[in-house]
């Protein structure tokens, strides 16, 4: 198959969880983050890119997954599915092992190329996400917001979220000025995405 999402079809598999810190694999691909609010979508999302049904586990809980799961896509791009956070019922215990984790993972990985924010279309940008937008300002490592379940708004709404989420631009200097809005349920915005990642994979 040719066209974007052809590396999106190769062999992908589950690489390393890392819980802590000295659990995380060794940087040696170009990596991609997927970040966001609990139950944003995230799983369901790179399921979707990756044309997959359960690659990424996909809870109905918010806040199941408590560690960072790395898909190493064909030798070429690692994938990371970070925590979900703005969850609240967690330990107060285990929500700040999270965040020492996943600030040391966005300040210190040298093999990151970019995060991808993800927000709800239902919810857009929230108090949460400015806070990671804002630490991933300041550790200077590009971010890009990608809306999910866009299929849940409609024209005018989306319209709407569109014109509120550019004016984020002149506040956040790591902000990629392209918003991608998707929907891994009807399969919206997902080439796009695709062919925007692949430009950071490593050469075959």
């Amino acid at each position: 198959m040719s066209g974007p999402d052809k590396l999106f079809l190769q062999e992908c598999n589950f690489a390393a969880g890392a819980a802590g810190i000295d659990n995380l694999p060794s940087a040696t691909l170009p990596e991609i983050a997927f970040a966001g609010r609990s139950n944003v979508g995230k799983s369901s999302l790179i399921n979707a890119l990756l044309n997959r049904k359960s690659l990424a586990r996909v809870s109905q809980s918010p806040g199941c997954t408590s560690q960072i799961n790395f898909y190493n896509l064909a030798d070429r791009l690692m994938l990371a599915d970070l925590p979900g956070y703005g969850y609240a019922r967690k330990s107060k215990a285990t929500l700040q092992g999270w965040d020492a984790l996943i600030s040391h993972y966005l300040k210190g990985r040298p093999t990151l190329q970019r995060v991808c924010v993800l927000v709800d279309s239902r919810r857009g940008v929230g108090e949460a996400d400015e806070v990671l937008m804002e630490m991933l300002d300041e550790a200077a490592v590009v971010y890009q917001i990608v809306f999910t379940k866009m299929d849940a708004v409609n024209k005018t709404e989306l319209e709407k979220l569109q014109t509120d989420s550019e004016k984020l631009f002149k506040k956040h200097q790591a902000l990629h000025p392209i918003l991608r809005f998707t929907s891994s349920d009807k399969k919206l915005g997902l080439e796009e995405l695709q062919q925007e990642l692949i430009a950071f994979a490593k050469k075959a």
